[in-house]
């Protein structure tokens, strides 16, 4: 195991900031060690990148089968980790209490190796139908395709919402698609492949029979109760179908009302205004975490008329 050193990771800095902000209280546990696991790998690499990262080269050609594991919780960098834990902190929170700690674990380490699997196969059928050894050579490291998978889980779990991508209002349940393609064409050298791997493993648990093959391996060593999914209701802000389910009551208090990709932007935009990195405080209150707004600033109503005068402005 190799100790990282050299520049200072600002993305590591904020990524604890945004932790802390959130408060440590309020992250489910296995969120937390998935979060916690990533930090140490960053930090305490197992082995260089080439030597971690899952190819068909090195995972099929050569059995090297535990880069299955080590892959997805090594990252190229202090910013590819911030993004990813930053989406894997939000999922976490909004799947975990759904899904129970025990089960949402299993479908992590499940995801994980699976992701893997998918990903070999789909390099490999690309080298076959474009006749293009080099991609038999595409080595992949980071969680980003587990977290493409947790998407899926999201949206189907949470059906009815609306995501910003670029700019533009889509139906979350084409978002990871639209996605698919945006970070392809933003940051071409990000693992296409790696991506829709995610997509298809998410698709296989929730329409295929990946969750009933789990459920059959797992026996009774967990106990799965399968969140119901619920059913769209028609908001009169928007004109669109949204989605409201039974959240625990203080769930407004972590998103602000915002969606995955609004709360985000806002984290940054915090994190790189706040110069108080001790715990700043207004009127002598704490801030317990990451999404805020300023008191008496934006009320619950207030912000619904911001959006709607938003949406009516497009």
């Amino acid at each position: 195991m190799q100790r990282r050193q050299g520049r200072v990771n600002a993305g590591l800095l904020l990524l604890l900031y945004q932790i802390s902000q959130v408060g440590l209280q309020n992250i489910p546990s296995v969120t937390l060690g998935v979060l916690a696991l990533n930090i140490f790998f960053f930090l305490n690499p197992v082995r260089p990148l080439p030597e971690v990262c899952i190819s068909v080269n090195e995972g099929f050609y050569k059995k090297n089968w535990q880069r299955l594991l080590l892959s997805p919780v090594h990252h190229a960098d202090d910013w590819h980790l911030y993004y990813n834990m930053i989406s894997m902190l939000w999922k976490g929170i909004m799947l975990e209490k759904k899904l129970k700690s025990a089960w949402f674990a299993y479908i992590i380490v499940v995801f994980s190796m699976l992701i893997g699997v998918v990903y070999m196969a789909l390099e490999f059928m690309l080298m076959k139908i474009l006749d293009d050894p080099s991609y038999e050579m595409n080595c992949a490291v980071g969680f980003s395709g587990v977290l493409f998978a947790l998407k899926v889980l999201n949206n189907h779990y949470n059906p009815g919402r609306v995501s910003s991508v670029l700019g533009f209002r889509i139906s979350s349940k084409y978002a990871c698609w639209v996605e698919l393609v945006a970070i392809h064409l933003i940051s071409p050298g990000t693992s296409f492949a790696g991506h829709l791997a995610g997509i298809l493993v998410g698709l296989m648990y929730t329409s295929g029979p990946l969750k009933k093959i789990m459920k059959a391996c797992a026996g009774g060593i967990f106990s799965l109760s399968d969140p119901a999914r619920p059913r769209d209701y028609y908001s009169d802000y928007y004109g669109y179908s949204s989605y409201q389910y039974g959240a625990p009551r203080n769930y407004y208090d972590y998103t602000g009302g915002l969606t995955e990709e609004e709360q985000l932007e806002r984290a940054v935009l915090n994190s790189l205004t706040e110069r108080d990195f001790g715990g700043a405080t207004y009127n002598n209150e704490r801030r317990p975490y990451g999404f805020w707004f300023q008191p008496n600033q934006h009320s619950e109503e207030e912000i619904r008329r911001q959006r709607l005068r938003r949406f009516e402005r497009r």
